[in-house]
């Protein structure tokens, strides 16, 4: 299964929220430059990045910052946070973004979901966030009453690269991911699913491993130190990189 750190971006900061709320953030660093630097160190093969602030306003915050993150990883970077055009999602992939995740456009805007995955195939990534089972949007500042399974099933015909499904209970939270809402996703969509939302030990990533996950989405715990990346690596059965000299 593919380990994904992850890098929460607000006011150019490394930040984590607690269940997606804003105003419960925690700081983790001033550099995000330098936090991607150092996960790719400790053996990281790919970077999940989130520009909170895009989410929340609906187009591009921290691209700046963004772009000189990519710059400095030398590994694929998945990005999700205020791609609701063809144009934006076409700007970050010229700038080496290697998947983008869209979420509001497929509930707001089924029309250029399409779109975008036709225009940039196997490079879109569904981003489905749920509260109790019904998909949040804008940031999570508004919840819709469709069901994240049924989004995925209606979806699925698409050239889409996979879905992150994030159970928004259990984001940020360290209580162990909803592996029952994970099942639920993984047998309702034939696309491949990246877990996110929960994980705090190595034997919550061996549980994602096992549902069938193809990814799982790991941040707070590997900010506070309870799991080490090479530990998460291991359990994901990911094989450590070793950076390149």
């Amino acid at each position: 299964m593919e380990l994904w750190p992850a890098i929460d971006l607000r006011g150019g900061k490394c930040v984590r929220l607690l269940q997606g709320d804003y105003d419960r953030e925690t700081v983790f660093g001033e550099d995000p430059v330098a936090m991607v630097r150092q996960f790719v160190a400790s053996g990281a093969k790919r970077l999940h990045i989130v520009d909170l602030d895009g989410a929340k306003v609906g187009k591009p915050v921290q691209a700046d910052v963004i772009a000189r993150m990519v710059a400095a990883a030398g590994v694929p970077c998945q990005l999700g946070g205020g791609i609701r055009s063809l144009e934006t999602a076409r700007r970050y992939a010229e700038i080496g973004i290697s998947r983008l995740v869209v979420g509001s456009v497929a509930i707001e805007e089924p029309a250029l979901l399409e779109e975008l995955a036709h225009a940039l195939p196997g490079r879109i990534v569904l981003g489905l966030d749920a509260r109790d089972g019904r998909v949040a949007v804008r940031g999570w500042t508004d919840t819709s009453p469709l069901r994240a399974v049924d989004v995925a099933c209606r979806s699925q015909h698409l050239p889409l690269a996979a879905v992150v499904y994030t159970d928004i209970a259990t984001d940020g939270m360290l209580s162990g991911p909803n592996l029952g809402a994970l099942r639920e996703m993984l047998a309702a969509s034939s696309l491949p699913v990246v877990a996110s939302g929960g994980v705090a030990t190595a034997a919550d990533v061996a549980a994602v491993a096992l549902t069938g996950a193809q990814g799982c989405i790991v941040g707070r715990a590997l900010y506070d130190g309870g799991l080490g990346l090479a530990e998460a690596l291991a359990a994901a059965g990911d094989g450590v990189a070793v950076p390149s000299s």
